[in-house]
């Protein structure tokens, strides 16, 4: 029964993209591994689709914290004032291209002259003023700090979706911003709907 609701689910996206050429776009929505992906880096995956159009997809996986460093650290490093910092700042690994370059999705109520707005109130920051804000009390009510990201060419990520390596899925904040990791896979997953 499992495998025909999986076959389901890839002919109504695989019938969704060849009927609309100029779509669907998956921009803030999730993007959740099937377990036909098993290994790195993106078994059990939850993406965060930033960006997809026809020019290719961008996105950052939510649920993969590496570790945790002291926010005052991050501003030394960054040459800002530490002074009173407290607190940790968890790091996420956000996905297998450019590893070195930092991504802060967050709630909208914060706006730095680097940041894009999303989707349904969110949106990404991609310069250190955000984390100066973060130490200050000035800064987004949630966040999540990622390093790297995933990407696909154009046409790359429909042909796995049509493949049935990926469901797509609504997003929204409590999900996305959830710490609760090991079960953001499973809660991902049971909001696939299935068509007829």
């Amino acid at each position: 029964m499992r495998w025909l609701v999986v076959v389901l689910l890839v002919l109504t996206v695989a019938t969704t993209f060849a009927t609309d050429q100029d779509g669907p776009w998956l921009t803030g929505q999730f993007l959740v591994a099937t377990e036909q992906i098993g290994g790195p880096p993106f078994a059990r995956a939850v993406i965060y689709m930033i960006l997809h159009d026809s020019g290719g997809a961008m996105g950052l996986i939510v649920n993969r914290p590496v570790g945790e460093v002291p926010l005052a650290r991050v501003l030394d490093t960054l040459g800002r004032d530490a002074t009173g910092v407290n607190g940790n700042l968890r790091v996420h690994y956000g996905g297998p291209v450019s590893p070195a370059r930092a991504f802060v999705l967050h709630t909208s109520d914060y706006a730095g002259p680097n940041t894009q707005a999303i989707s349904d109130g969110i949106a990404l920051t991609t310069d250190d003023g955000i984390l100066d804000a973060i130490a200050h009390g000035r800064g987004p009510v949630r966040s999540l700090f990622a390093f790297g990201y995933a990407g696909w060419a154009p046409g790359q990520l429909e042909d796995e979706i049509r493949r049935g390596s990926w469901i797509t899925v609504p997003a929204d904040q409590p999900l996305l911003f959830s710490e609760d990791y090991d079960r953001k896979w499973e809660r991902a997953t049971a909001r696939q709907k299935i068509q007829l």
